[in-house]
């Protein structure tokens, strides 16, 4: 990784600190982003990284005909690698479409590549909840915690995409990048495994309850009263 005071305002050529977010001397914006070479550090807006040499991996277009779900101002397309979104130059927002955030969160060079993007704004913030409406469909978003573990709760319309404030998308590919998702994974299958034995545990309890119920069983309450605590503890065990 680069070191950051290294790094050099690439409007003005003044020494510049990329957590600062703004060159202190320009006011030039200072986004940064990682080599799709070296994955070494660089500003936005150098054509080359000064480490390799290598061409930035991001192109900007045009404004295209969508507002941006958290400030209402218009959204431009940027291609960040292989990965295309739809950034507010405003506050920082992206949105991106369901098969590019997918292919993103499976895709290794791609996370490497948006991994420092968003850093520079740090921590976000929000002050009240606030449901968004999709970009594609209009309609309101559900607020869902990444991964269930992550603690970076993003806006999801199924189906068309995700909105993520300012900061949200470095959190993301961090919490991937370090196992969050295989944490995941495994959190999920003990809940099922739980679930299961929980089930199995009710199943039995009833079929017991049905063969004391029967005239030739032979159970009485206490007998069934027994078989049900040794029951919870073969459970619990």
């Amino acid at each position: 990784m680069a070191d950051a005071r290294g790094l050099h305002c690439p409007n003005c050529g003044a020494a510049a600190n990329p957590d600062a977010g703004r060159c202190p001397y320009c006011k030039a914006r200072l986004a940064t982003l990682s080599c799709p070479s070296c994955f070494a550090l660089l500003f936005d807006g150098c054509a080359y990284c000064p480490h390799c040499g290598a061409a930035r991996s991001r192109q900007e277009s045009v404004d295209v005909a969508a507002t941006c779900p958290g400030c209402s101002e218009d959204l431009r397309k940027v291609d960040v690698g292989k990965t295309s979104l739809l950034e507010c130059a405003s506050c920082d927002g992206a949105w991106i479409d369901a098969k590019a955030f997918e292919a993103l969160c499976a895709d290794g060079e791609a996370q490497a590549v948006v991994l420092h993007r968003y850093a520079d704004r740090g921590e976000v913030t929000r002050t009240a909840v606030k449901y968004r409406r999709c970009v594609r469909c209009g309609k309101m978003m559900n607020r869902v915690n990444f991964g269930r573990l992550s603690g970076t709760i993003v806006d999801v319309c199924r189906g068309h995409g995700t909105y993520l404030d300012a900061g949200e998308l470095h959190q993301i590919v961090t919490f991937i990048r370090g196992g969050g998702m295989e944490r995941a994974r495994q959190r999920q299958l003990d809940e099922l495994k739980t679930e299961q034995q929980r089930l199995q545990a009710l199943e039995t309890r009833a079929r017991a309850r049905e063969a004391m119920q029967s005239p030739s069983s032979g159970w009485d309450d206490h007998s069934f009263l027994h078989f049900l605590t040794q029951l919870d503890v073969g459970t619990k065990g």
